[in-house]
């Protein structure tokens, strides 16, 4: 759970400035800037969670005795860390979608996508992995990453069917509702 802490302070991070970057660059008419910010830090995003998990897996054997002298615990995080390991890279993702969908102005959306997938799906897939067919904490661990990982998909695909410009214009016209003025209220980039 250090590990897992640790990682996603990047990520939350990361969550906190594409938010901001898309918010900005929607405001300011400028649809492919937001898309092309979107793509750049997915793309960083997992790569930063790959560079981080390939170390663990490598020291699988090793590294649990930084955290612990129990043999019992050590060989229980050896056996875990393959799914450590996807943890961090669907976490380093996840985050980052949220954080676009929130720039976007979409949290209801956002909200909604959250409750689905942890609560209606990963939850009862963990219940089920881990009690049910007996995998014990390893089950309940990889049901919840499925519904992370149901989340990642869901808005991966809102994200790549998204109209950009369409987007920008909707938020000049927030800006003009709630008392702003648009520098441009017409996006002038074209579709990507």
């Amino acid at each position: 759970m250090n590990i897992v802490g640790w990682q996603v302070m990047i990520a939350i991070g990361f969550n906190a400035a594409i938010s901001v970057r898309v918010s900005n660059e929607l405001g300011a008419a400028h649809p492919r800037t937001a898309k092309f910010s979107v793509v750049v830090v997915v793309l960083q995003s997992t790569l930063i969670g790959i560079l981080f998990c390939l170390p663990l897996i490598v020291a699988r054997h090793q590294y649990p005795s930084l955290f612990t002298n129990s043999r019992e615990v050590q060989s229980l995080v050896d056996e875990m860390t393959p799914i450590l390991a996807t943890c961090i890279v669907i976490n380093n993702v996840q985050p980052i979608l949220s954080g676009v969908a929130v720039g976007a102005g979409w949290q209801s959306f956002v909200a909604y996508v959250n409750i689905a997938c942890y609560y209606l799906f990963g939850m009862p897939m963990g219940l089920l992995f881990g009690y049910k067919f007996g995998f014990g904490v390893q089950g309940i661990w990889a049901g919840m990453i499925s519904g992370t990982l149901v989340q990642t998909f869901v808005l991966f695909f809102i994200m790549y069917k998204t109209n950009w410009n369409k987007e920008a214009s909707i938020a000049s016209d927030r800006i003009k509702k709630w008392g702003g003025e648009a520098d441009n209220p017409k996006p002038r980039d074209i579709e990507m």
